[in-house]
């Protein structure tokens, strides 16, 4: 019984090595790849590509900005900061410097945003984000405000951002019950609405053991064919120009 003790101490005692050599092993092994990120900032592009190129690491200029310190065309930041360790492959993302702003920030609203984009390019300028108003008494695809403003100075990077006019909102209306009416007559006033009839189904009687009537195509709905359901539902609302479905019987 000792010797059978022994024998399962000793098991385990050489499985607890082998797994801790495992473990120290596979440690050794991914922090063998892992490199420190020099440091990036003041150099060239082309400069920090070779840098970190001798790490295995890569270089991605993601933005460049303005700035009156760091000279035209050097990095100004970079993240993961210097001295961080990441495994080989991984990619440094980097802000370049253009200088100080050189470029007057033009007035581009009022025009349409075609417009306002061709005349940023034409000075070196880009667009940034857009965003879109519905504006009464303003017409569609009508720049009405800007970000940076025009004649803006210290101005952080070459983008301008735009809101547009989509014109005015279309009127709304709270979709009726029109289940039950004849379809002529919900056709009628829907068109009185300024809205539309969209695809009308015919259902034909249940076959035995159906629960329910089966829509069919060919058959062509009349006037006085009465509406079983309609698609939006009752209570939705729905904007002028809208096409309601039907399926009727």
């Amino acid at each position: 019984m000792r010797k059978i003790f022994r024998m399962l101490l000793l098991a385990l005692v050489l499985m607890t090595v082998a797994l801790i050599s495992a473990l120290t092993a596979m440690q050794l092994a991914i922090h063998g790849r892992e490199v420190a990120i020099p440091k990036l900032v003041g150099m060239s592009p082309a400069e920090a590509e070779r840098a970190s190129a001798a790490s295995g690491l890569q270089v991605v200029v993601e933005r460049q900005f303005y700035s009156a310190d760091i000279p035209e065309g050097k990095i100004m930041t970079q993240m993961p900061p210097p001295g961080t360790r990441v495994r080989r492959g991984w990619s440094v993302r980097v802000a370049q410097s253009l200088g100080p702003q050189r470029v007057a920030i033009p007035d581009v609203t009022g025009g349409s945003e075609r417009v306002a984009e061709l005349n940023l390019r034409r000075r070196g300028l880009s667009l940034g984000s857009i965003a879109h108003v519905a504006l009464a008494g303003v017409g569609a695809d009508q720049v009405i405000s800007q970000s940076p403003p025009a004649k803006a100075s210290g101005v952080a990077a070459p983008k301008i951002n735009l809101l547009v006019s989509d014109g005015a909102e279309p009127p709304s209306y709270v979709m009726p019950n029109l289940t039950g009416q004849p379809l002529g007559s919900a056709t009628l006033a829907l068109q009185d609405a300024g809205m539309k009839v969209g695809k009308v189904s015919v259902l034909t009687p249940p076959m035995p053991g159906e629960p329910q009537p089966v829509p069919v195509a060919p058959s062509e709905p009349s006037g006085a064919s009465m509406i079983v359901t309609q698609t939006p539902a009752p209570g939705q609302r729905i904007v002028a120009g809208s096409a309601v479905n039907f399926e009727v019987r």
